[in-house]
């Protein structure tokens, strides 16, 4: 009898069985659309649609695979209520090495276990006392930032995060040593697109194992402590953490869970911020609006209660979300043979959904290429015509467990940001970013922050 983990037993590579399926192999051979994947995605997807409609296959990656496209295709396969899409051997080829185990890593019951056991970080309590540690921390960030010339946000807002996510989730100081963690964390996400995965000294496959390396050891170091007592930081919790049979969690599963939290809660709030810094710095009349909102509350530092009062920054949130969604892409890979939209789908063939493609369909969203947060107010809601329209937190099962945490951390630094500060950038300025693996801006988001007269 087949067990519901018998599938991870199946090779990943490719399914090659899919000349039947609308679409091409790509413009070059063997690479097939890889650099414009890595380059122009969204104008890939734009061209690859217009050319073949809502199912297409394509060769990106060294990987065939079908792409589907819409709020239709989003539901079935984030809902998958067949449990026939695996998220774990859709990401193990590209994450495996650099971020193991990781809750995208995990599939159905062993998937459900471990989220159930990390979702103690993210309870009300938990959040309450985040806040109250963050607080100080995002307040002093912003008087550390550089004030009346220009400087990089990107690098800057990320050294900030991540100090606050090894404060909030390990209960240590980064110390000299959140530099070195930061670029492994860079390393290693850039290494999950590298075309080839040998460790040649100098590649970027190189640069990222070296990365992991490092982040193991910062980990591992701090382990053995956190064992021998107990303290309110989720590490502790986690190391203390029970499994199925009543064991405490192997030192191994304790350092992916928070490698992988670590990651997630600041390479993807970094890019979230940077693009809504980028957005407000270009409709300056956002930030008077949110700098009206912040004035209504009282106090030099948010309490948990005034979160939901901040409508607005909840507004900008979401659009900036919408136009620059952090992964622009979710892939899964079936575990059985299907049909979707008419055609048969082979068991083992990689998929994936566009949230960055469903997030500027026109049938959906009114001049979608406009920065317009009141899109999203009640009013309007243009988000809610379909559940699965607006995707940038992924949906079902694997929905972002860390959603609510994002969300208060980015209120919280508009917050202290927004309250006597101006953003701006030069006339003209247009964000140079990449979309794949993560949307960051590739130069670096040059801002300029003034005081507010």
């Amino acid at each position: 009898m087949k067990t519901s983990t018998d599938y991870l037993d199946m090779p990943s590579k490719s399914n090659t069985q899919l000349d039947h399926i609308p679409g091409d192999n790509g413009a070059l051979p063997i690479l097939g659309d890889t650099v414009e994947f890595l380059k122009d995605y969204h104008g890939l997807i734009n061209r690859k649609y217009a050319l073949y409609g809502p199912i297409y296959r394509n060769n990106a990656l060294l990987q065939r695979n079908v792409a589907l496209i819409g709020p239709e295709a989003n539901e079935l396969v984030l809902k998958d209520t067949e449990k026939n899409f695996s998220s774990k051997k859709a990401w193990d080829p590209l994450l495996e090495k650099l971020f193991p185990n990781g809750l995208m890593l995990r599939d159905f019951d062993v998937h459900r276990f471990h989220r159930k056991i990390l979702q103690a970080a993210f309870k009300k309590e938990s959040l309450q006392a985040y806040l109250h540690t963050m607080n100080p921390r995002m307040k002093q960030g912003v008087i550390d930032f550089q004030k009346d010339s220009e400087f990089g946000f990107k690098d800057s807002i990320k050294s900030l995060l991540l100090n606050v996510a090894a404060q909030v989730f390990m209960g240590v100081e980064m110390g000299k040593e959140a530099d070195k963690i930061n670029k492994g964390f860079l390393h290693a996400m850039e290494a999950s697109m590298a075309v080839v995965k040998l460790p040649i000294p100098g590649t970027t496959w190189y640069k990222g194992i070296k990365g992991r390396q490092a982040l193991e050891a910062f980990i591992q170091k701090h382990i053995t402590a956190k064992r021998a007592t107990e303290s309110d930081d989720f590490f502790s919790q986690f190391c203390h953490a029970k499994d199925e049979d009543g064991n405490e969690l192997s030192d191994e599963a304790v350092r992916d869970h928070i490698i992988f939290l670590l990651f997630a809660a600041h390479d993807t709030t970094t890019s979230t911020l940077c693009s809504i810094i980028y957005a407000l710095a270009k409709n300056p009349e956002w930030q008077d609006i949110l700098h009206t909102e912040y004035q209504q509350i009282s106090g030099d530092e948010l309490q948990y209660d005034d979160l939901n009062k901040l409508e607005k920054s909840a507004l900008v949130m979401k659009e900036a979300l919408r136009m620059y969604p952090p992964v622009p892409v979710i892939p899964r890979r079936t575990i059985r043979e299907t049909e979707i939209m008419g055609y048969r789908i082979p068991a083992n063939t990689g998929i994936g959904i566009s949230p960055l493609f469903t997030h500027y369909m026109e049938e959906w969203w009114t001049e979608p290429k406009k920065f317009d947060p009141e899109r999203f107010s009640p009013e309007r809601a243009e988000h809610k015509k379909h559940f699965y329209q607006w995707i940038p937190f992924g949906g079902g099962n694997h929905k972002c467990i860390g959603l609510n945490f994002a969300e208060m951390q980015v209120k919280l630094f508009l917050f202290h940001l927004l309250r006597d500060h101006k953003i701006s950038v030069r006339p003209g300025y247009e964000m140079q970013f990449n979309v794949v693996p993560i949307v960051f801006p590739t130069d670096g988001l040059p801002i300029t922050i003034t005081k507010r007269a």
